[in-house]
């Protein structure tokens, strides 16, 4: 719970400008360029380290000092370091590089509940989801409203939920359903539906647990700490 807390790019700055709150293609494109002419000079990327066990989609957050003012004059408006909300991050690193974004307000969110958690020593279980998933029962957290988090895909407000593990996620099941209906999709049984919103989307679903889709074609948890390596 306390490495949860301690989510990477949370706490971003003040600054709230309208600009930095919404992903910007044209910005997007720059920094992708930037990347690539970065690894073409030097054969790495211009990468932070971050721990192996740290969480796929925020494991590889894109270092700007090794890139301003050389390869990009200045980070993108809607970045952290220029108070936006977004984290810049590189996805599939080893195979396709690809500039994405994680919107960094899902981690205040996760971390306010984990604060909340320490005060009641544990989780606040509420109803089960799947096996090992779990809502949160906020009246116990002596919140008055349901903590939610706004959807970087439509206009939903996503649900937190609790592992039996004690961590915080984001549920990103509406999104993924709708996603599903919408493109008459009919995903693989097994295979992680959240690749569906990584190649539609420039927002990657941070803070997740995996998700596939059961024999009625709609989204369910997969996801088994027994089975961890």
């Amino acid at each position: 719970m306390v490495f949860s807390i301690l989510l990477t790019g949370c706490m971003y700055p003040a600054e709230e400008r309208v600009e930095n709150q919404i992903p910007d293609q044209v910005q997007l494109d720059g920094v992708q360029k930037a990347v690539e002419d970065f690894k073409a000079d030097t054969g790495v990327l211009p990468i932070k380290n971050r721990d192996m066990g740290t969480d796929l989609f925020i494991k590889y957050p894109i270092d700007f000092e090794k890139l301003v003012p050389k390869y990009l004059a200045n980070p993108p408006g809607n970045s952290y370091e220029k108070g936006g909300i977004f984290q810049y991050v590189i996805w599939d690193p080893e195979n396709n590089p690809t500039v994405k974004l994680v919107d960094l307000r899902a981690a205040d969110a996760i971390r306010d509940v984990n604060i909340r958690f320490l005060a009641t020593k544990y989780p606040t279980y509420k109803e089960p989801i799947s096996t090992y998933v779990y809502s949160i029962d906020f009246k116990k957290l002596g919140v008055g409203k349901e903590i939610t988090v706004s959807s970087p895909y439509s206009n939903n407000q996503l649900p937190l939920v609790v592992s039996t593990d004690g961590d915080v996620y984001i549920d990103y099941s509406i999104d993924l359903n709708l996603f599903i209906k919408e493109h008459n999709l009919t995903p693989t049984p097994g295979e992680d539906i959240r690749n569906l919103l990584i190649e539609a989307y420039p927002v990657v679903p941070a803070y997740s647990l995996p998700y596939t889709v059961d024999e009625n074609n709609e989204p369910v948890f997969m996801y088994d700490p027994t089975k961890k390596e």
